[in-house]
């Protein structure tokens, strides 16, 4: 039989796949628009010492401090950025962040403050302050810091300049204002991604430099990123988001992981390393759940299958052929 005997009698219609592209793609397109306006994710825009430094100078500036001084949390944080023990974690004979050493070597009070000011400022005012910072001895120094320090509780922002209380503050406001001078102008983000490689993409120095700042943790409370409001979101402000993650945040909510009890040797201070390791145990167990006696045989103890699949065993018990 030839293909005009086939379809003999079949009514048939002019058919355009051109055009039938082009009026899916519409719709789709239309049905796209229509659900990103509705249901899209807030676009927020990318957070840098720039914008920290415009929309909150004292934090800056009081941030910037404490990094001079080795008194913020990166400066004391540990391996794997120094050898300070601020943040190291420990349970049990597990010592990861010790085993792992110092990767990422970072001396905050250069390479935040003292640096970036060596390379982008060179004026004469600066480069005094600096000499005479480098010249005073450690008592000098600490003094400087706890007055200024002080300050800057009570500071005053005009035209996004910092302003304190006259005092005995040493060079420190002239390194302060310089370098959030620096940080205003954008400067600042390019000199901490120096790398001397081709590509400047690490952003670690950034990053911890935002981190030990109180603007971050605004920023995180209002888009709800908090560890206390379960924040690990892709998408800040809309539902799922990465909703696996809420396996990992639960625990921060509950005993012992969320207090110092010290149960089993877990409390707030190494709920990190508690939570990762725990998590790896339950998920060896899910891994190993057909060779676990007894765990392995729960299916058959609640035979939900058998309610899943009733048509299957009703049949099965009437003589009728299932697959048939």
């Amino acid at each position: 039989m030839d293909k005009t005997t086939y379809y003999r009698g079949v009514r048939m219609l002019p058919y355009d796949l051109i055009k039938e592209l082009v009026l899916a793609s519409l719709g789709v397109l239309l049905v796209v628009v229509v659900l990103a306006a509705a249901l899209s994710s807030p676009d927020v825009p990318s957070l840098t010492i720039a914008r920290w430094s415009h929309e909150d100078p004292v934090d800056f500036v009081t941030t910037a401090t404490a990094e001079l001084s080795g008194t913020s949390d990166s400066a004391q944080y540990g391996p794997p950025y120094n050898h300070a023990d601020g943040a190291v974690q420990h349970l049990w004979f597990l010592h990861p962040q010790e085993w792992a050493g110092v990767h990422f070597s970072l001396d905050a009070a250069q390479q935040f403050v003292m640096q970036p000011l060596q390379q982008a400022a060179p004026d004469s005012a600066t480069q005094s302050a600096l000499a005479t910072f480098n010249s005073a001895d450690d008592a000098q120094r600490s003094a400087w810091f706890d007055a200024y320090s002080t300050a800057l509780t009570n500071a005053t922002t005009e035209n996004e300049q910092v302003s304190v209380a006259a005092g005995d503050y040493g060079p420190l406001p002239v390194m302060m204002n310089r370098l959030l001078g620096l940080a205003q102008s954008g400067a600042l983000d390019g000199v901490l991604l120096v790398n001397g490689n081709f590509y400047e993409t690490d952003y670690t120095k950034p990053l911890l430099y935002i981190g030990d700042g109180g603007y971050f943790g605004t920023l995180a409370d209002q888009q709800h990123l908090t560890g206390s409001q379960w924040g690990m979101m892709n998408e800040t402000g809309r539902y799922p988001g990465q909703t696996w993650l809420w396996l990992f945040t639960m625990w921060y909510q509950v005993a012992p992981f969320d207090r110092d009890s010290g149960f089993l040797g877990v409390n707030a201070a190494n709920a990190d390393l508690a939570i990762v390791v725990l998590m790896a145990g339950l998920s060896a167990v899910l891994v190993l759940v057909p060779f676990i006696p007894g765990l392995r045989d729960i299916p058959r103890w609640i035979p939900v299958h058998r309610l899943i699949w009733r048509q299957y065993y009703a049949e099965l018990r009437s003589g009728r052929d299932p697959s048939a």
